[in-house]
């Protein structure tokens, strides 16, 4: 029987996220789930080295940032994971204020006005799936709505630096949007990039004139890189070229350098570009992710989260000028922990049409006898699976488990083809993607053929149903968190703010009805052979919860092993440290029931 002492060990290391310097540079904001196993505000002082709680919430702390040259800080929360996200600010004697109105609507930060007057955001208050344009003033509380959208999904990218204009952006699907100037005053928004769904603009950073913006896009070809827009002319103009997407774009705070990432196969790559002497270098921590890129007051230090295998994710900073890289340790993870954490092989096959399928394949230290093979399918479905540390994956490979994390096509990070390779009709030939690793890695003289598992979480989850069922001689047990039992009744039930955008990657219920009767597993359930845990959370508006429960109901009525991890304070995501301590343990007890 496994030990339950051993798995807490791997999942009770702690994330961090969102970090953001202060306006003197000597202390780092950010978000951990250190010690209280709930995402919370802290701060980290460069003098004395000295990790302190700022504030205690009773929900999660989503982000951070500072209002310009102030300590004041702007953060979201939502309320037992209903991704309904309130914006609030923390005064420097650390007292929480609310500032938007509304519990049922959510609120998308815009930034703040460089002179930290007003701030701005996007919200649905009027409508849920519409999100109108709002600025409020800090002093007075006051909000005004500076824009009205038209049942499309706007938000607000940035505060254009004269105080009269904001960069926005409307969104045509999950991937792409284009970008405007809206004058406050006016209520009029002048498009800078072509109306069409068939480009991405992120990250942008105006020059501190405002007569130029920084952006990454993947405007005319497959992959983000680095562009330069006149704000006169609209001309665009490329900075950089990258066979990898770019992203995570920044700027320092006298406008002279940027920073950003290249995701190279699932590993990040970090860049720094000097405006200055238009000079170019690149420099990486090693195999893992390099993520919330800020820069401090005079730009000589870059602050991020290093996320890899084999170091759990912690802040890290990067001295500008000497390339010099240094961990912070604002976790309590220790080196004799990381030690014995096991670094993937990448591992590619050649799918049902001959394209080339990438996953991380994890291998226990010691292989004595052929193992048991168990499947991590990202959600998404353009989500991809990074060499991070994931304490599930850990944990089994440590347990004498080989796990595959697969990015089958559709996944993001591989070009502007291949992740539109799943779409609408095209959405099976994701899951023979899986079938076909699975049968190809069943032949490897190390696995154990009979013994073979797959896990997957929202989008995740479909696979796991559409391979249990379209597939049921293919997999020994499944486990599906928060997973889409009917595209049917997902998109009917989702939050109204996500069926358009959703509806352009899988369909819309009108013109695919028939196919999703095909392919949805809620039809199937009669052809389940694999033992099933599924589990979800009360409060998700993205996969109501129940997809899950009409898929329980199906099996119970044949009786079918079916095991149910109900949260009623969690939302599409396992945020509680107890929480995910309850799942996951589950999960390694119900494989170790089922296969070992």
């Amino acid at each position: 029987m496994f030990d339950s002492e051993k798995i807490k060990e791997f999942l009770q290391v702690a994330k961090v996220s969102s970090p953001a310097f202060g306006p003197g540079g000597n202390n780092l904001s950010y978000i951990t789930d250190a010690e209280t196993g709930l995402p919370q505000l802290w701060a980290y002082d460069f003098t004395t080295r000295r990790k302190t709680q700022v504030l205690h919430t009773n929900d999660r702390v989503m982000f951070v940032k500072y209002l310009p040259g102030s300590d004041i800080h702007i953060i979201g929360m939502d309320a037992n994971g209903n991704e309904r996200k309130q914006l609030y600010m923390v005064d420097d004697q650390h007292t929480l204020h609310r500032l938007t109105p509304d519990d049922d609507a959510i609120y998308q930060y815009g930034g703040a006005s460089s002179d930290g007057r007003w701030i701005a955001w996007a919200s649905n208050e009027r409508h849920p799936a519409c999100y109108d344009l709002y600025i409020a003033e800090i002093e007075t509380g006051n909000i005004h709505k500076v824009y009205e959208s038209n049942a499309a999904t706007y938000h607000i990218m940035a505060w254009h630096p004269d105080g009269k204009h904001l960069l926005v952006q409307k969104k045509f699907t999950n991937l792409y949007n284009c970008i405007g100037l809206l004058d406050i005053a006016g209520g009029n928004i002048k498009w800078i990039t072509p109306q069409q769904i068939h480009a991405a603009y992120t990250n942008p950073r105006f020059s501190m004139d405002g007569n130029t913006l920084y952006v990454l896009s993947n405007q005319d070809r497959e992959f983000k890189s680095l562009a330069q827009i006149d704000m006169e002319s609209f001309e665009f103009t490329w900075l950089s070229e990258h066979d990898w997407d770019a992203g995570n774009l920044t700027m320092d705070q006298k406008g002279t350098k940027l920073a950003y990432t290249t995701n190279e196969a699932g590993s990040y790559r970090g860049w720094l570009y000097d405006l200055e002497d238009d000079r170019i270098v690149d420099w990486e921590v090693g195999m893992g992710t390099i993520e919330g890129l800020t820069f401090n007051a005079d730009g000589s230090k870059l602050a991020f989260v290093f996320n890899g295998p084999t170091s759990t994710a912690d802040l890290w900073t990067l001295e500008t000028n000497r390339l010099e890289i240094n961990r912070l340790y604002c976790t309590s993870t220790t080196s004799s922990f990381e030690e014995k954490l096991r670094k993937p092989d990448l591992y590619k096959i050649h799918s049902f049409d001959g394209l080339e399928v990438p996953s991380f394949l994890y291998n226990p230290e010691i292989l004595d006898e052929q193992a048991p093979l168990a499947f991590w399918v990202h959600g998404g479905p353009e989500s991809q699976t990074k060499a991070e540390y994931h304490p599930v994956i850990q944990c089994l490979v440590h347990l004498g488990y080989i796990v595959c994390a697969p990015n089958v096509r559709g996944s993001r990070g591989y070009g502007r083809t291949y992740i539109h390779l799943d779409d609408v009709r095209k959405r099976m030939d994701s899951v023979q993607d899986l079938v076909e690793i699975a049968n190809t890695l069943k032949k490897e003289p190390e696995v154990d053929e009979n013994q073979v598992a797959v896990i997957g979480r929202s989008y995740g989850g479909f696979m796991v149903l559409a391979s249990i069922t379209h597939h049921p001689d293919v997999f020994d047990a499944g486990i599906a968190l928060v997973g889409i039992s009917s595209f049917r009744t997902f998109l009917e039930n989702t939050g109204p703010w996500r069926r358009k955008l959703r509806e352009i990657e899988y369909g819309t219920i009108e013109e695919n009805d028939a196919f999703f009767d095909q392919i949805d597993p809620i039809h199937y359930t009669d052809r389940i052979t694999a033992p099933l845990l599924v589990s979800h959370g009360a409060n998700d508006p993205r996969v109501p919860i129940a997809e899950t429960e009409q898929m329980i109901a199906d099996l119970k009525k044949r009786n079918h092993p079916v095991d149910y991890i109900r949260f009623e304070d969690e939302g599409h995501g396992i945020v509680k440290m107890k929480n995910q301590i309850t799942a996951y343990t589950a999960m390694v007890d119900f494989l170790d029931t089922h296969l070992k």
